[in-house]
This record gives C-alpha cells, sequence and structure tokens, in this order.
C-alpha cells in the first residue's frame, strides 16, 4: 500500500509518494524521480512509476508539481515561463527536502521539458535524463493540438473527467497550461541556450503518432545536448508511450538506466 505525504516548501506544499521495488538486491541505487504531464498528476501516471522501478531495483518518487493533483496552487503567477521556474527554484528544494542525492529525472511531456532545464545547470544530484514526448520547441502541431483541448475543456467533458485528479485545482491547472502554449511566441525552454549545458546521458522517447509533437522533438534534444543522447521513436503509440505501450518503453529505459543504476 502506497503512503503519500504532504511536504512542506515554505511557499507551497507538494503532494509526494515514495515507491520501492518487489525485490530489492541490497545495493545502493540511485533514485527514479518522475515528473509528470502538464495535465498530470501522481495518478496519471497509472503503475509506470512502479514497473520501472520493479524493472531497476531503484526506490522512486513521484510527486504532483505546484498546481496540479492534490498540491498547493502557485504562490504567485508564474506566467509562460512555469517550466523554468519549477526547474530551476522548485525540483532543487524538492530533492533537498527529501535529501536526495543521486538521482535520474524521468520526465513526460512538460516533465520532460522541466527535467531538460534541470540539467541544463549541471547539478550535482543527477546521474541521467530520461524524457518521453519532451518539447524542446513548439510546433505548430502542438498548438492545434491544445487548441482541441481547449475546445473539449470548454464545451466537453474534458474538465470533468480532470476534475477527478486534480479538484479545486482543475481550472487554474488547465489555463496555465494552455494559456501559455497557444501565447503567440511562446518557446518551452531556450533549447540552444540550455541544451548544450546538459552534460548528463540523455535517454529521449516519442511516440511515432504523437499529437503534440513530431520526430524533430528527438532531433534537436539529440543534436544540440552536451552530453551523450541516445533517442528512441516508439511505433504503435501517441503522446504517452509508457501508457500505450509500456512493456516496450519500461524495457527500453531500464536498458537505459542499468549501468547507471549504482549510486556513488
Amino acid at each position: 500500500m502506497t503512503t503519500d505525504v504532504l511536504l512542506d516548501l515554505g511557499d507551497r506544499t507538494l503532494r509526494v509518494r515514495r515507491l520501492a521495488p518487489q525485490k530489492s538486491d541490497g545495493l545502493d541505487r540511485t533514485t527514479l524521480v518522475f515528473l509528470h504531464e502538464g495535465l498530470g498528476c501522481i495518478e496519471m501516471w497509472r503503475d509506470f512509476p512502479q514497473q520501472l522501478c520493479d524493472a531497476t531495483a531503484c526506490t522512486g518518487i513521484v510527486y504532483d508539481r505546484t498546481g496540479y493533483g492534490r498540491s498547493s496552487p502557485w504562490p504567485s503567477d508564474p506566467g509562460q515561463r512555469y517550466m523554468e521556474i519549477e526547474a530551476d527554484d522548485v525540483l532543487p528544494r524538492l530533492l533537498a527536502a527529501l535529501a536526495i542525492e543521486d538521482c535520474v529525472l524521468v520526465g513526460h511531456s512538460d516533465g520532460g521539458t522541466i527535467a531538460l532545464n534541470y540539467a541544463a545547470a549541471d547539478p550535482e544530484p543527477l546521474r541521467a535524463v530520461v524524457t518521453i514526448a519532451a518539447h524542446a520547441i513548439n510546433e505548430r502541431v502542438c498548438v492545434a493540438a491544445i487548441h482541441r483541448a481547449r475546445e473539449a475543456f470548454a464545451t466537453g467533458d474534458l474538465r470533468q473527467r480532470l476534475l477527478k485528479y486534480h479538484g479545486a485545482n482543475v481550472d487554474r491547472a488547465f489555463h496555465l497550461w494552455s494559456d501559455a502554449w497557444v501565447a503567440p511566441g511562446f518557446e518551452p525552454m531556450n533549447a540552444n541556450g540550455r541544451l548544450p549545458g546538459v552534460q548528463v546521458p540523455v535517454q529521449a522517447i516519442q511516440g511515432e503518432d504523437d499529437d503534440y509533437g513530431s520526430e524533430l522533438q528527438l532531433g534537436i534534444i539529440a543534436g544540440k545536448v552536451g552530453g551523450y543522447c541516445e533517442t528512441r521513436l516508439i511505433p504503435g503509440c501517441g503522446h504517452s508511450p509508457h501508457l500505450q505501450q509500456p512493456r516496450h518503453v519500461v524495457s527500453e529505459i531500464a536498458r537505459f538506466i542499468a549501468p547507471l543504476a549504482l549510486a556513488g
């Protein structure tokens, strides 16, 4: 049975869940830290984090980012820089509060972009980054998909479906995300300025039929990061390969993490 805790960071409270592998080999291994998508939360990962912890024998941390799920709202409006602020300010404080000194970030969509933004500073705790459907740039296909989501939120059942995950956060979470992505000139990160600073190994994964981005994202990430990067384009799935092709994705990530997993 999993137990969630509310972690007080002073200006915000984040809901955190610790995971342990089903079988431990007794070795000191890195911690997998999962960063969810733009409308995500702990529950929307489903059992993927536990599967990956089991496959790697690593412990895991899953949490609701600021303003999502059962975490507290943003103390002030972060505007279009919400991913940079999460990476530069909130994530370092979270890791310090949890005494995590060795970790691999596993980020989906916005979470993957946040992971890359964090890695750009070459922080001491970070061992590697895994991105799933991360965005280095804002493509027209992504803007079109978010306009469809805005319509579904306003007139369809999307708001009701998200309400059970985000509760009182639902409206602010949706509009923070969607307003930023459709704003003229918005970019999810300074790819030219930040990606060259990423020195740790990176595995970038994307679905072949992703509605929110093309294979160009993989090329930009691999071409601009300062260290080793491998890319994987997963057939037969869209924006959530870890949910649509879980066995394939868990196998790929576990292979990538295996030589990096021992802490110290």
